[in-house]
């Protein structure tokens, strides 16, 4: 269904994401997802619901989350993470503003994930700002992790 180039970068891994998201069961709300509010104006990637069973009355909770993608495709992780890590921080203090009940994540592929995201500066920075992080696997074109 995807292009495997990683010329694609950016677009390809968005498409990956709202196609696995919505394998999921996940509704795409906003794509991007606009923030604007205390004068400044931004957009994450994608916004999305799903109706999560609740046991009092058979009613059904709205969970909603909004997700900043990120390819890591530069030469620098460094650099690559700095962004990540602010731009993260950023919407993240916004949506508390505009939409508190939606959790913000930061999407990242697999193979990223895993050869730096246990480096213990990473793990502790992670822990520290609180950052949710979905994983995905771009040859199975699926989320392989939620982490909160």
């Amino acid at each position: 269904m995807f292009a495997k180039n990683k010329k694609y970068g950016k677009r390809f891994y968005h498409d990956l994401i709202r196609f696995a998201l919505e394998k999921e069961g996940w509704k795409i709300t906003h794509d991007p997802y606009p923030v604007r509010t205390l004068g400044l104006d931004g957009e994450i990637d994608l916004g999305a619901e799903r109706i999560i069973g609740a046991e009092k009355e058979n009613e059904g909770v709205v969970e909603k989350i909004a997700i900043e993608i990120k390819s890591f495709l530069s030469p620098s992780f460094m650099k690559d993470f700095h962004n990540a890590v602010g731009q993260y921080l950023n919407y993240k203090v916004l949506l508390k503003g505009k939409d508190a009940d939606r959790i913000l994540f930061l999407a990242l592929p697999n193979e990223t994930y895993k050869k730096r995201f246990h480096l213990e500066g990473v793990q502790l920075i992670v822990s520290e700002i609180q950052m949710h992080i979905i994983v995905f696997d771009e040859n199975e074109q699926s989320i392989i992790l939620w982490e909160k």
